[in-house]
């Protein structure tokens, strides 16, 4: 489990094709601190599992699922990634409950810079619209962020400097892809209610359907 609290950028430093998945080397000083194998790291909101430890560089197997549906797919050398360690059990829950588990991928559709802050519009898959509520949180690229604006087929969030510094969605531009992830509780909520089709499928490398 993680809160959406981007810890560092890191990148990828290498792309290895393994077929039907790919291996990627990523640097991040930070999050490896007192990793081993086996344990899980967010890359840009999806939960990876590290096979090896280096140097303060990690590498982890992404299986051509998750490659698929999700924004990882378009990584290449030297693309910057938003990376966050698991919550430690008794830790403060800085954002919001976040799986890493991608429900789908949406577009950066537009930017509107203000005097303080940033207004980044993005599209939302149909599938999802019924998740996101105006004040409710969502998680773009892993970072958990408040919703100011819900539309069928979009959303809205306002980004601080340290947003816009510290994470991939200072450069991100009209037209790139992110990985969005709904509040897991607006799910539980509608599978008890009995309506709706029910959760979308998870694209973790630990969950995928």
């Amino acid at each position: 489990m993680f809160t959406g609290i981007v810890e560092e950028l890191g990148e990828i430093v290498a792309v290895e094709n393994l077929g039907d998945a790919s291996r990627f080397l990523v640097s991040g000083s930070v999050v490896t601190e007192g990793a081993k194998h086996g344990d899980s790291i967010a890359v840009n909101g999806v939960c990876l599992t590290v096979v090896d430890l280096e140097d303060g560089r990690f590498s982890a197997d992404v299986m051509a699922e998750t490659l698929n549906r999700s924004s990882l797919g378009a990584l290449a050398v030297g693309s910057r990634v938003n990376l966050e360690r698991p919550m430690a059990l008794g830790g403060r829950l800085g954002g919001h409950l976040v799986q890493g588990h991608v429900d789908g991928t949406g577009t950066v559709i537009e930017r509107k810079l203000s005097e303080h802050w940033e207004i980044v519009k993005i599209s939302l898959p149909a599938d999802l619209s019924r998740y996101v509520v105006e004040k409710g949180s969502i998680t773009v690229d892993g970072i958990s962020l408040t919703v100011v604006d819900a539309g069928p087929d979009y959303f809205t969030v306002s980004l601080i400097p340290t947003t816009l510094a510290l994470t991939t969605l200072g450069v991100k531009q009209a037209g790139d892809p992110v990985n969005l992830e709904v509040d897991v509780l607006a799910k539980y909520v509608e599978r008890l209610l009995g309506k709706g089709a029910g959760a979308p499928a998870g694209t973790d490398e630990e969950a995928v359907a």
